[in-house]
């Protein structure tokens, strides 16, 4: 099969319309399509990228954590994450997110990938992971604004979460889905660590 050769869109200009804070901003982007039709004000959004952790202890269960988020009715099942830091590279979140918000440790991680939230309008790009064997370490240290428990779930009891839509952001659902693929031996993606 023949591969069409496909046009990027160009950006002609770029205006700031919301600088809310470091975790949020707003431009609007005069584009060009491929096609040449002009889009005088394209709304682009800016929030800091994130690592997301799905960690599995050396006992083989998995550590998440029931929680509330402001935009999610009811609670979600969540991995461990965070926004990273200028100046950090992705696994180096992971691994800070990891230890403060758990007190965790692991010896071994799989990078699963790094995927844009919006593929059209920015916002970020979530890099996901897999911490293997990971050992408890350190009282943990949060200072997130929601309110949370951590529970330890069988990789069972894992897969009867995903399957009943008990982790409700599209990140966490990606990161546990595919962690247990690659346990599973059929990974959808190529190690990358």
């Amino acid at each position: 099969m023949k591969k069409k050769k496909l046009r990027p869109w160009k950006t002609l200009s770029k205006e700031m319309i919301l600088d809310h804070s470091k975790f949020l901003s707003v431009e609007k982007h005069k584009i060009e399509l491929p096609d040449g039709e002009i889009i005088p004000d394209w709304a682009w959004v800016t929030i800091p990228s994130a690592a997301i952790v799905l960690a599995r202890r050396e006992d083989g269960k998995f550590l998440v954590f029931r929680q509330s988020k402001y935009a999610i009715e009811g609670t979600s099942l969540a991995p461990v994450g965070g926004m990273i830091e200028t100046d950090e590279v992705p696994l180096d979140t992971a691994k800070r997110e990891l230890r403060e918000e758990m007190g965790y440790e692991a010896p071994t991680w799989v990078n699963l990938g790094s995927y844009i939230v919006d593929p059209n309008r920015g916002v970020a790009t979530m890099h996901l992971f897999l911490a293997l064997d990971a050992k408890y370490v350190v009282e943990p240290n949060s200072d997130d604004l929601e309110d949370q428990e951590l529970l330890v779930l069988s990789r069972e009891e894992l897969e009867d979460a995903l399957k009943a839509g008990e982790f409700k952001v599209m990140a966490w659902t990606a990161v546990a889905s595919l962690a247990l693929g690659y346990l599973n031996n059929q990974p959808y993606i190529k190690s990358r660590a």
